[in-house]
């Protein structure tokens, strides 16, 4: 029980932020965490390589991330959610997050950016960029193609820079190449 203890506060953090960036929620953070929690513990011994140990507990982190997000339950509370629709430009539009942020600072910044961004795509851009997985995992573990990570990381940077770039005054600090 006390080495159960010691794993759980040594990873509890990482697990939590990993989770909580995914699906955007502190409740939905919890429950991954402590989900996360009880499978590691239940096939701690299906480890093959101790060096593997932190990898593999991110990525039952990730999974069930995942899990919860291809879910029906997730779906159709997205679906019914006033604020959570999808427009065209993969923004949550008609949502008012951020908006008291860009109001006080005059500026998004990332993480409301980020916010901003469908969960599909949310989860892609930390998946690739934070956690650096590459897109053939990222692919797999989404149960698609690898150049469809590609496709939404693409897209989810362009939409990030318009965006960052829409509430900075169109003040770009670096041209983006024009490749048409």
């Amino acid at each position: 029980m006390k080495a159960h203890e010691i794993l759980y506060r040594v990873y509890a953090t990482p697990v939590y932020s990993l989770a909580s960036r995914m699906l955007q929620s502190a409740a939905l953070a919890d429950e991954v965490l402590q989900e996360t929690a009880i499978e590691v513990i239940r096939k701690l011994e299906s480890l093959r390589e101790p060096d593997a140990f932190p990898g593999w507990i991110k990525r039952v982190a990730v999974n069930k991330c995942l899990a919860y997000l291809r879910s029906a339950w997730h779906r159709k509370s997205s679906a019914t959610a006033p604020d959570a629709e999808i427009g065209d430009g993969g923004w949550l539009e008609g949502s008012d997050h951020g908006a008291a942020t860009e109001r006080l600072h005059g500026a998004m910044d990332l993480a409301t950016a980020l916010a901003l961004l469908s969960p599909v795509a949310r989860s892609v851009v930390w998946l690739h960029d934070v956690e650096g997985l590459t897109h053939a995992e990222i692919g797999r573990m989404m149960g698609k193609t690898t150049s469809f990570s590609k496709s939404q990381l693409s897209r989810a940077h362009e939409r990030l820079r318009d965006r960052l770039a829409k509430s900075d005054g169109d003040k770009s600090c670096m041209p983006q190449p024009n490749s048409c």
